[in-house]
């Protein structure tokens, strides 16, 4: 099938690679407003994520929420289905998971974000993304969504990663917002 996730997956990392931005393209303000917005002026936890494979670079925003007393977290794979979210301050250094992602160390607890950045492949105008495929962030999104049912949900792209049609099932989770270089696409 032509679109299918796995063909679309291969396409948009393809894309992403050739035409990968610099972070400077990026007004990373717009999420400081969503914040705002969405939790006034509440110190927070931001899911943050450590940037790999041409992923849009959050480091420059993670140092300003850090500076902001926002606390940062980064996704832990903790087994081959199952993911969370550790604190992690910016001159920590990260270390090598088994699964080959750079973690804060494993001995700090678990911690559940408020607002949660999701890197991504591919996504739609109705915010629906394509991963990696291994469904870490959907099913951790989804967890994350029992416990803090105020959680906000923040795709990070490329504007050029944006697809017609993402195919959507049961085991897929809807985000709130896309975050691209050109602004941020809500669902209204």
């Amino acid at each position: 099938m032509k679109n299918s996730k796995t063909n679309l997956r291969k396409n948009f990392l393809l894309i992403r690679k050739k035409k990968y931005l610099t972070e400077d393209k990026f007004n990373f303000n717009l999420i400081l407003q969503l914040i705002k917005k969405h939790f006034q002026n509440k110190k927070i936890i931001i899911g943050g994520y450590y940037p790999s494979n041409y992923e849009v670079n959050l480091i420059n925003f993670l140092k300003i929420a850090s500076k902001k007393n926002y606390k940062i977290t980064l996704p832990v794979i903790k087994n081959s289905t199952t993911m969370c979210f550790k604190s992690w301050t910016i001159n920590q250094p990260l270390y090598v998971s088994k699964f080959g992602t750079l973690e804060p160390e494993d001995i700090k607890k678990e911690v559940i974000p408020d607002l949660v950045t999701v890197p991504l492949v591919a996504f739609d105008n109705h915010l629906n993304r394509i991963g990696y495929g291994k469904g870490y962030y959907d099913r951790s999104l989804k967890k994350i969504k029992k416990i803090k049912s105020k959680a906000i949900f923040v795709g990070i792209a490329n504007s050029l990663q944006k697809c017609k049609i993402i195919p959507f099932n049961k085991y897929d989770f809807k985000l709130d917002y896309i975050f691209t270089e050109q602004g941020i696409i809500s669902s209204n």
